[in-house]
């Protein structure tokens, strides 16, 4: 399996709960508890104030800064201005300009770094601050300052979030201004990993879930392209892989992979055990035509197919993380087809022996091509000590993994089933939520070494028509886990301190366009029980 880590172009950065309501001049607004901050996932440090600030539809862009001239942070900043004022009219627009005068005029983005590099680690912190003129300035403006342009992405979606359309004066508004927001995400690793093996997405739905994750401040996407029931991808070196695709319809290119780099930074390709597809097009990686995997651990042509994909990737992804699998081999082909049983006895070997050769020769090619290895805990559990030490190791199967990696130096991804595989669609948002990567992790030093969790969107049941709302809003709940302090997210009750907070992004989204779930389904993704405002759902 392979994957790369990354941060998006759209994404790409405790305090108790304060006060604030974003929501006043919503008929629903006054409902909703003042006594919270209606921001997704909570910043590190705020102070807000009692002012309400209008933000003037022709809202400008200043820049400063090594960075500050950006393409990446110009485009974001048009992006999330159609989003803030989506629902002001040209011709509305026109009567406010002539009418009205406006506190914010302007925001002004300070980037330190030009240094645009998209790896895992790199620094997304940001400080805002959103306020009216004063004696020293007559033009007020909002300001977001950052080391790097994906710190200045994370700026732009809270300032984003603090806009909310008022619908008696039909402006944008700010409330409870000033606001001072220094803030960083808790772990550099917040994931999402989509599955396009089970059922082929088209590269503009793959797009949106990219740009939905940028709300909620996840930045990786571990794209898991190929699995036993399909291989989609095209690898120039292998041409015949990609016969493996359900159809010849549902396929990327090289060119549709290039283009989804722009959006993101991980990719997957499962070995050995779920590869079955891979035989469609060349039957020799098969143990036998009758029994299909795992791959075929005895010939020296399996390998040169790795490599060869390996290779051909390297050239379209060139990113650190890349996921090797590992995960549910069962090695009964090894041990009942004739030749491989023969090469098992003339390399001294049990089923066993060869699994770990195989994943173990599978880290070496990863890591000629400057690869770092991901493999599922599977492996760690088999054979820790053989494991080369870069390995970083991705727990799946259930709590302790993550504890017993970090104790033998490795690093460790948090992914436990039973909260965050979305597809398991009883467990409820608070399940999601109260899901801690540090779980059993009391040393400093070892805590260090959890890079941080991913949500997994597998795929036998959802295709484009479900996609989103499988995903969304569970997936925001592991968001906040992963990105927000954890004191500031885990005392109280958090129906009372995090659900309408939760409902309150749920709208949010389902305003963006995206088709969230109402939060508190008994099972994800279902229908609304009833009529109800979005708020309460």
């Amino acid at each position: 399996m392979w994957m790369v880590s990354v941060m998006t172009k759209f994404s790409s950065f405790v305090f108790k709960l304060l006060s604030l309501s974003l929501l006043k001049g919503l008929n629903s607004i006054s409902e909703l508890n003042e006594s919270l901050v209606f921001l997704w996932p909570l910043p590190s440090e705020f102070t807000f104030g009692n002012e309400t600030l209008t933000v003037d539809p022709d809202l400008s862009l200043a820049v400063n800064g090594d960075g500050g001239n950006s393409v990446i942070v110009r485009d974001a900043f048009e992006r999330y201005r159609a989003i803030i004022f989506k629902q002001t009219s040209w011709f509305w627009r026109l009567k406010l300009r002539r009418n009205s005068d406006y506190d914010i005029g302007k925001i002004r983005i300070i980037v330190h770094s030009d240094d645009e590099e998209l790896q895992l680690g790199a620094d997304e912190s940001y400080y805002l601050m959103v306020a009216k003129s004063n004696d020293r300035s007559i033009i007020g403006e909002a300001t977001i300052v950052a080391n790097s342009v994906f710190g200045a992405l994370r700026g732009l979606e809270t300032f984003s979030q603090l806009c909310a359309y008022d619908y008696i004066t039909k402006t944008v508004q700010v409330y409870k201004a000033p606001w001072y927001i220094r803030d960083r995400p808790r772990f550099a690793y917040r994931g999402l990993l989509l599955d396009t093996s089970r059922h082929y997405l088209p590269v503009d739905v793959i797009k949106q879930v990219i740009e939905s994750m940028s709300y909620v401040k996840l930045n990786v996407l571990h794209w898991h392209i190929i699995d036993e029931e399909s291989f989609p991808l095209e690898v120039p070196t292998y041409p015949n892989l990609w016969k493996g695709a359900y159809t010849k319809w549902e396929r990327y290119t090289v060119e549709d992979a290039y283009e989804i780099v722009n959006f993101v930074k991980m990719r997957e390709v499962d070995v050995p055990g779920h590869a079955e597809s891979w035989g469609v097009g060349y039957p020799d990686l098969w143990p036998s035509l009758s029994c299909r995997e795992p791959l075929d651990v005895s010939k020296n042509f399996t390998f040169d197919v790795i490599s060869g994909i390996l290779t051909d990737i390297r050239k379209i992804f060139p990113f650190e993380l890349f996921h090797l699998g590992g995960d549910e081999v069962n090695t009964d082909c090894w041990t009942s087809t004739s030749h491989v049983k023969q090469w098992l006895q003339g390399q001294n070997m049990t089923a066993k022996d060869a699994y770990r050769y195989f994943v173990l020769k599978a880290q070496e090619i990863a890591i000629s091509k400057n690869w770092t290895p991901v493999n599922w805990e599977e492996t760690f559990n088999a054979f820790a000590t053989e494991l080369n030490p870069r390995t970083v190791v991705h727990n799946w199967l259930g709590s302790g993994v993550c504890p017993k990696a970090v104790a033998q130096g490795f690093r460790c991804i948090f992914s436990n089933q039973g909260f965050w595989y979305l597809d398991h669609l009883d467990v409820p948002w608070d399940g999601v939520y109260n899901a801690e990567p540090l779980e059993g992790i009391t040393d400093a030093s070892e805590q260090q070494l959890v890079l941080g969790g991913e949500v997994c969107m597998w795929a036998e049941t959802a295709d484009a028509s479900n996609l989103q709302q499988t995903i969304w809003p569970r997936a925001a709940a592991a968001a906040e886990r992963l990105w927000s302090e954890r004191e500031a997210i885990s005392t109280g009750n958090i129906n009372i301190t995090a659900l309408p907070r939760l409902h309150y992004f749920r709208c949010l989204l389902t305003r963006r366009g995206i088709q969230a779930a109402p939060v508190t389904n008994k099972y994800a993704r279902s229908s609304p029980g009833g009529p109800g405002s979005c708020y309460e759902q």
